[in-house]
C-alpha cells in the first residue's frame, strides 16, 4: 500500500511492510554493557554456546578444584596445622592450567567479531568503544577470578573444616584473593591485546601461549643463572619481564608471600617491590588503552 506521507521524489513510492514502531522503554548504554559483559562472561566457560565449547574451559575449570579437594583432604585426615600450599603460591603452581584457559578463551572473546567484521556494525550507537572495550575486559577478567578464586575457597573451607585457626587462614585467605585478583586484570588484559591483533583465532591462541611460556622461561632461565654466579639482586631485578613472575614479586613484597623466584629471592628492596606493583598497575592500564586504540582502527566509534 502507497502511503501518502509528504511529497517523496519523483517517480518514488513509500511502502508500509507490516513492521510496528517500537514504543517500549529504550534501556541505553549501561544495559548493553552489562548484557555484553555477562554474555561474554558465560561465553568465557561455553555456557548459552555448543556442547563441545563448554568442554575446555570445564575441564580447565576441574583442574584448577582438584587439588584443592585433594590438599583439604590432606589436611583434614592427616591433621596439618596448615594447608600444604599457601593461598597466594597456589595460582603460581598452577600457572599453565591457567595460561591455557586465557589462550583458549580471549581469542573466543573478540576474533570473531574481527573475522566476521560485524563489530561496525554489531556494536553500533548508542554502544561506545570504551563500553565494549570495558565489557569484555572486565569479562575476561572475571573469567580468570572464577577460574582461579573459586580453588581458593575450596582451600579455605578445607582449612575451616580441620579447625585450623580462623583468623591466620582468613587472613591468608583474602591475600590470596587479593594475588589472583591482580593476575586476572593483568593476564586479561595482555590475553585480549593478543587475541585482538589478529581475526585469526589459531594465531591468537599461539600468541597467547608464546608469551605467557616464553617469558616465564626465558626469566626462569636467566635468574638461574644469575642466581648461580651468586647476584641475587639481578635475579630479583629479572622477575620484572614476565607476567607470573610479576605477580609473584607483587604478592611476595607487599603481601608477605613466598616467592618462587629461583635461589627463593623477590623483589631486592622496597624500592624494587614498588616498581614491581607500578609495573603491574601500568600493564594493566596500558593494555586497556592498547584496546581503545585496536578499536579504533577496525571501525568501533
Amino acid at each position: 500500500m502507497t502511503v501518502p506521507t509528504g511529497e517523496p521524489p519523483a517517480g518514488a513510492s513509500l511502502y508500509d511492510i507490516g513492521y510496528r514502531h517500537y514504543d517500549g522503554e529504550r534501556l541505553g548504554r549501561s544495559y548493553i554493557r552489562r548484557a555484553l559483559f555477562s554474555q561474554s562472561l558465560r561465553g568465557a566457560y561455553g555456557l548459552g554456546r555448543s556442547g563441545k565449547s563448554k568442554v575446555l574451559p570445564m575441564i580447565l575449570f576441574a583442574a584448577m578444584c582438584l587439588p584443592a579437594l585433594i590438599l583439604d583432604a590432606v589436611t583434614v585426615y592427616a591433621h596439618l596445622h596448615k594447608p600444604p600450599v599457601d593461598y597466594t603460591r597456589y595460582a603460581i603452581y598452577l600457572q599453565a592450567v591457567i595460561g591455557l584457559f586465557l589462550a583458549a578463551q580471549a581469542p573466543q572473546a573478540v576474533s570473531r567479531d574481527l573475522r566476521f567484521k560485524t563489530v561496525p556494525l554489531y556494536f553500533s550507537r548508542p554502544l561506545e568503544r570504551i563500553d565494549y572495550v570495558a565489557a569484555k575486559f572486565a569479562a575476561m577478567a572475571s573469567a580468570l577470578f572464577l577460574l582461579t578464586g573459586i580453588p581458593l575457597v575450596v582451600l579455605y573451607a578445607g582449612a575451616l573444616l580441620a579447625k585450623l585457626d580462623f583468623w591466620t587462614q582468613t587472613a591468608g585467605f583474602g591475600k590470596g584473593l587479593l594475588s589472583v585478583a591482580l593476575l586476572s586484570l593483568l593476564f586479561g588484559g595482555i590475553g585480549l591485546v593478543l587475541a585482538a591483533l589478529t581475526p585469526r583465532r589459531g594465531f591468537g591462541v599461539a600468541a597467547v601461549i608464546a608469551v605467557l611460556v616464553i617469558s616465564y622461561g626465558a626469566v626462569s632461565t636467566l635468574q638461574g643463572i644469575a642466581y648461580s654466579r651468586g647476584n641475587d639482586t639481578v635475579t630479583g631485578w629479572l622477575g620484572l619481564f614476565s607476567p607470573v613472575t610479576l605477580i609473584d614479586g607483587v604478592q611476595t613484597w607487599w603481601l608477605g608471600a613466598s616467592s618462587s623466584f629461583v635461589g627463593g629471592y623477590g623483589p631486592p628492596n622496597a624500592v624494587a617491590g614498588t616498581v614491581y606493583l607500578l609495573v603491574v598497575l601500568g600493564l594493566i592500564a596500558g593494555t586497556f588503552a592498547l584496546l581503545m586504540r585496536r578499536y579504533r582502527k577496525v571501525g568501533l566509534g
